[in-house]
């Protein structure tokens, strides 16, 4: 039975990228077989039925789908611990190709409901927006409290998502808060002719919870975004308070109660709006209350690129949140001095510790927030732990410790699920399924990596998983393309420091030497399939040019009869979990060619890798510790390393280096107008001129495709490759996030597992416990 009162850690996420839950959830009860066979009864495929599901858009990319592998650990691993996040009602948007160009149109997933949620119609509380201060006096301690008042008050919904844990009655938990006025009609208004006004109180509350990610090029999308944040931590934050005030436990003892785990700098605003609780509202002592936020609070960064790091100009949170800035010049100011008294007279310390980044406007830096805020700051890879403690956290370091932990990913979702069928010739071969709690028992693979007969078993998995995919390119697209050719896919966000510039290009690259080839040489050429798939930010418009780019080229490419269909490059629009599904454990090689030292880690190369699909990678993230497990000669590493990038940027920009003969070539036949109108693509093209190549394609570029030819020459050895594949595989343990939540558990929240009890009796009374409420 449930421990009474075990202390919990809540993960407050911004994202919680979940994909379908149906398939997920029949195999984590250990009943997709019986479902299977109703279903069938039934005259329906159970196939069909699971494409039916929607995804969740409740996320976008490698932090929400880490997230949401986090929560899936703590339930298998029965930990006492739930996510907390929004109910976006458009998500981010749903990508579609037009003329090659990405458009973006809302992804209507809730339209018939979601079947996986429980509205909690008992769970709601107020947040507030602008507002005044005032002080007044306490009658009952006769102290003065400042007062926030007035402004904005919108109504916070709650609604649960059940995340159930593989082979354990343990259920996980994910709470997302809606958006919704406290009265939805001003009546008054409408009745003295004001229509718009009468409805203006509900539209700008349901604004909140509409869309992740608005589009903040401007300062309406701005001040949404800043909404967002604190409407997740204040309806969260009361939510977790009203918990632990059931226990009648003294404020003292809330750390011990309760561990909070920031994953990002989104819900950073939840260490002052703490501070604000405990001074405000429940009269403590501020160095008190400070003591129980700072052993209540762990933060986990996500990027290496400075340019990256929240930052919201000062005014516009003392508008939104008058009380939090107050709050947070206080918290900075206390820090600023113990800094100084430890280190006094060093003032570029203080400049650079500072939660406020003066100029012109002054800027409120998150990170900075966080890390003063909380009691642990963890990288999420050896080098990202690395890099962050030698350049952006540097100055904290001297102050604080930093720990260091690795990503992982379900195994559940991403082999079981994702690769049913490779998960049963696992499962034959080691005599059971308990790898997939415990992947060490992978590595008895290894001994089976040079038989032949297995060899065989495995790559008829792959080339069944490859049909697959080639079968979704044609229904969906309209392309012919052959499962027994090389499958090189990189999907991903589109970014310029992803570098799928880079990858188009050396498919250009390809092409031209495809042409130049005589029709002997031609013939043993190892036929290509180049994969692209992933969404640009809606206002990144360089981003959209890689898009535009990768369509042109595939235009060209696929339609040209004279390569004899060595080639092919396909586009796929609208990726999301249920299409990673499809399409990972198709891979032969999957690319993570960021340029070194910008990848904070990367949890797709994980995934890839556990399906048995080889690596083409720059010497980043999470790449190196996968090298490290799977060993060198099962990766295919290229191109510069972290500590010299900047010497080399700033080669570029004194102009000491010119660009390599082979990208020339590239680069004059796009300017050219091989792959469209002339001049559509130069504000791309000039991104490795005139704007010095930030990202060192040049750089890199000889390399790059010197590797590619080794990994096609290699492909043509089917045993050996079949040899590597099978080691990558069976090397992943240690990115199981059942280990990485396993680490935190101990190093850092300080929870222990919690196992439910089997009987019905007592299975009730867990629920009961769980989620407050008499069922």
């Amino acid at each position: 039975m449930l421990p009474k009162n075990p202390k919990r850690v809540y993960y407050l996420s911004m994202e919680f990228l979940l994909g379908r839950s149906l398939d997920n959830a029949m195999l984590a009860l250990g009943m997709k077989n019986v479902y299977s066979k109703g279903t069938g009864d039934l005259g329906f495929r159970m196939e069909d039925l699971i494409d039916e599901e929607r995804d969740a858009a409740l996320g976008n990319g490698g932090l929400g789908r880490l997230a949401a592998c986090y929560v899936d650990s703590l339930a298998s691993c029965d930990l006492p611990g739930w996510g907390y996040g929004l109910r976006y009602n458009y998500g981010m948007f749903q990508q579609r190709i037009v003329d090659g160009y990405q458009t973006e149109v809302p992804d209507y997933w809730l339209n018939s409901g979601n079947p996986w949620e429980l509205p909690r119609v008992d769970k709601t509380y107020n947040v507030r927006f602008f507002g005044g201060l005032h002080d007044e006096k306490d009658p009952e301690t006769g102290k003065v409290k400042r007062v926030w008042d007035g402004g904005q008050v919108v109504q916070a919904a709650a609604y649960d998502v059940p995340i159930p844990g593989y082979d354990t009655t343990t259920m996980g938990n994910i709470r997302l808060w809606s958006s919704r006025p406290n009265s939805s009609f001003d009546l008054s208004s409408f009745n003295e002719g004001n229509y718009n006004q009468a409805v203006e109180e509900k539209k700008s509350a349901e604004n909140i919870t509409s869309i992740l990610y608005p589009n903040d090029n401007h300062m309406v999308g701005k001040e949404l975004r800043l909404k967002q944040e604190y409407f997740l931590v204040a309806a969260t934050l009361q939510d977790i308070i009203y918990r632990f005030k059931k226990g009648k436990k003294p404020w003292c003892e809330f750390p011990n109660q309760v561990a909070i785990q920031l994953n990002d700098t989104h819900p950073t605003l939840a260490i002052p709006e703490l501070q604000r609780i405990l001074v405000d509202e429940e009269c403590l002592d501020w160095d008190e209350a400070w003591d129980i936020v700072t052993r209540t609070f762990a933060f986990t960064n996500h990027t290496v690129l400075p340019e990256a790091l929240e930052r919201w100009p000062v005014d516009l949170v003392k508008h939104l949140l008058p009380r939090h800035m107050e709050i947070i010049y206080a918290i900075n100011l206390f820090f600023l001095q113990k800094v100084e008294k430890q280190f006094p007279g060093d003032r570029d310390l203080l400049v650079q510790v500072s939660a406020i980044e003066e100029g012109s406007p002054q800027c409120l830096r998150m990170a900075s927030l966080a890390v003063i805020g909380s009691h642990t700051v963890n990288g999420v890879a050896a080098l990202h732990s690395h890099l962050i403690r030698t350049t952006l956290f540097q100055h904290f370091i001297r102050y604080y410790g930093e720990e260091k932990f690795t990503n992982g990913i379900s195994p559940r979702r991403w082999l079981h699920q994702a690769n049913p069928n490779l998960s049963q010739l696992i499962s034959s071969k080691l005599g059971g399924i308990e790898w997939i709690k415990d992947m060490e028992k992978l590595r008895a693979l290894n001994d089976l990596a040079t038989d032949k007969e297995f060899q065989e078993a495995w790559m008829d998995v792959k080339l069944h998983n490859k049909m697959r995919l080639a079968g979704y390119i044609k229904n969906n697209l309209g392309i012919e393309v052959s499962p027994d050719a090389l499958f090189d896919i990189q999907v991903k966000r589109i970014h310029e420091y992803k570098r799928q510039f880079m990858n188009i290009l050396s498919v250009i690259h390809r092409y031209h030497e495809l042409k130049a080839m005589e029709p002997s040489e031609l013939d043993e050429a190892t036929p290509r399939v180049v994969i692209f798939g992933g969404k640009a930010a809606p206002g990144y418009y360089i981003a959209k040019l890689v898009i535009k780019l990768i369509s042109s080229v595939s235009a060209k490419v696929n339609s040209d009869c004279s390569i004899k269909n060595k080639l092919k490059v396909v586009f796929l629009p609208d990726y999301n979990v249920s299409l990673a599904e499809v399409i990972i454990p198709a891979s032969d090689i999957s690319q993570h060619i960021s340029t070194a030292g910008t990848e904070a880690s990367g949890t797709s190369n994980m995934k890839f890798v556990l399906n048995g699909g080889l690596i083409l990678g720059t010497v980043d993230g999470a790449n190196i510790e996968i090298g490290e497990e799977i060993g060198k000669d099962n990766i295919f590493f290229f191109g510069v390393l972290a500590q010299d990038v900047e010497d080399l940027r700033h080669h570029n920009r004194m102009g000491k280096s010119a660009m390599v003969s082979s990208l020339c070539a590239v680069v004059q036949s796009v300017r050219e107008g091989e792959y469209g109108t002339p001049g559509v693509f130069a504000p791309l093209l000039d991104t490795l001129t005139i704007g010095t190549d930030y990202y060192l394609v040049s750089v890199d570029f000889d390399a790059y495709i010197e590797k590619q030819r080794e990994i096609e020459e290699l492909y043509k050895d089917k045993s050996c490759w079949a040899a590597k594949s099978i080691r990558c595989t069976a090397n992943m343990a240690k990115f199981s996030s059942d280990r990485s939540i396993r680490e935190y558990a101990e190093r850092i929240w300080n929870i222990e597992p919690c196992p439910l009890a089997a009987t019905p009796e007592a299975i009730l009374n867990d629920i009961n416990i769980i989620y407050d409420k008499k069922v």
